[in-house]
């Protein structure tokens, strides 16, 4: 990030500073890397106005970053993209396996979203893509084991989800042991059915089309699917189905 792109971010994030709340029991630990050290002293203070939320580590590149991440253990790691001596794509791997990875750049090509995504990140977020105060959502969201997009990278996720899909599909793996395997969520028949339909890009009016059910019969599966899965959106159930996430 630029000296420029920085202090634009900065004033950006401080007019979106929220008022600190009640406390609560229980934290969410957090470790900053970006190396522009006045965004993460803008960050801190933000996140912190959630008293559930506690900056526990920063970092200035992605090597220091990934040691911090093995050392503290956080719930969950802000992570820019572009920084010196190793940049985020280089660690996000490593570090997703100590930490659920939340993405916070200035970058939204795709060029850049699909690897951080494939490389473990939950989140990916770009600066004035969305409101400052969201950012205690989107930590809240990953620390819970959910993800938070803006809506370029939710197009990512779900373009590479349906891609697989279909390789999958097309190897022959949809039915047969697979299938009967992933029984073990505790799927009915019906709802394999309905998602494997999400699966191929259908809307929920299509789908109940195809079934000959009612659109609120379908919302009612999917509801069910959700839940089975641990999940809160297609794209999440798609991964976790195939076993991506």
């Amino acid at each position: 990030m630029t000296s420029g792109e920085g202090m634009d971010t900065v004033a950006w994030l401080k007019a979106g500073a929220v008022p600190a709340a009640e406390a609560q029991p229980g934290r969410i630990t957090v470790l900053l890397v970006d190396d522009n050290a006045t965004i993460r002293a803008t960050l801190r203070p933000l996140l912190e106005s959630d008293p559930q939320i506690s900056v526990v580590g920063e970092a200035g590149n992605g090597a220091a970053g990934l040691a911090e991440a093995r050392r503290l253990r956080p719930r969950v790691t802000i992570l820019d993209y572009q920084m010196p001596v190793a940049d985020g794509l280089s660690v996000v791997e490593a570090i997703a396996e100590h930490s659920s990875v939340l993405v916070l750049t200035s970058h939204d090509s795709e060029e850049i979203i699909a690897p951080m995504l494939r490389g473990g990140a939950r989140g990916y977020l770009v600066y004035g893509r969305f409101d400052p105060a969201d950012l205690v959502s989107a930590v809240r969201a990953v620390a819970a084991g959910s993800g938070w997009l803006i809506p370029a990278a939710a197009s990512v996720a779900t373009g590479a989800v349906r891609d697989a899909y279909a390789r999958e599909r097309a190897a022959g793996a949809r039915h047969g042991n697979l299938r009967r395997t992933r029984r073990a969520f505790g799927l009915s028949e019906r709802e394999i059915e309905v998602l494997e339909l999400v699966g191929d890009g259908l809307s929920n009016a299509a789908i109940a089309q195809q079934l000959r059910l009612s659109e609120k019969t379908v919302k009612n599966h999917l509801s069910k699917v959700f839940g089975k899965l641990d999940v809160t959106s297609r794209t999440e159930a798609l991964a976790r189905w195939h076993g991506w996430r």
